[in-house]
């Protein structure tokens, strides 16, 4: 999208403070060097708990505010299936955020805005996608962010029966995006889910082969 010319932006819902690996501090240096690879025009984080994230009134009118702040058409939320148990209930916190955004009666200080799409990240959940976005030429722009967390990821006594080795965590992304892109007929592939139908005005420029 940032290469389309689209304001892109992230808002982390905590600080990172739990994590086994690293401080809050490392992981606020780390997100702003990521957000700065993937040309991210805007990125801040909240202050809920890491690892007690809940679907509460007050946190769906924090993560509102972002969202009347930046006005965005579309949202990315985590996929509702998920082994951390924060990337899971974000999936239903942010989609209710999404809505109560839109309510003129809830106050937060700013005009209401209601985000048009929302999709789900899927590349970790073991479902069909919904769409695959071609993301080859930013396989190692991709790969470039994600080791731009060196405190989770790079090779280290703690935490080192629960982390990838550093030296595979690039074939690994790899091979799971090579299959993702195999599905699509790209190289390489991002998954998405939605859960309303899509809508197609012409059946000739759809995508992907049949045969």
């Amino acid at each position: 999208m940032a290469s389309r010319g689209l304001r892109t932006a992230i808002l982390d819902l905590t600080q990172g403070e739990s994590g086994t690996r690293g401080t809050a501090d490392d992981r606020a240096r780390e997100a702003a060097e990521a957000a700065r690879l993937l040309g991210v025009i805007w990125r801040q984080a909240l202050d809920l708990p890491d690892g007690a994230i809940e679907n509460t009134l007050e946190n769906r009118i924090k993560i509102a505010r972002v969202l009347r702040l930046l006005k965005p058409r579309a949202v990315i939320l985590p996929y509702w299936q998920a082994r951390h148990p924060d990337h899971a209930i974000v999936a239903s916190l942010g989609y209710q955020a999404c809505f109560l955004s839109g309510l003129a009666k809830i106050e937060t200080g700013e005009a209401p805005h209601r985000p048009f799409k929302i999709v789900y990240a899927s590349l970790y959940a073991d479902v069909r996608p919904s769409f695959i976005v071609d993301i080859s030429p930013f396989i190692e722009q991709r790969h470039a962010s994600l080791m731009a967390y060196q405190s989770q990821y790079a090779n280290q006594p703690i935490g080192s029966g629960l982390f990838v080795a550093e030296e595979e965590i690039r074939e690994r992304t790899f091979a799971e995006a090579r299959h993702y892109g195999l599905l699509a007929g790209v190289k390489y592939g991002e998954p998405f889910v939605q859960k309303e139908v899509g809508l197609v005005d012409d059946l000739t420029l759809i995508p992907v082969q049949s045969i």
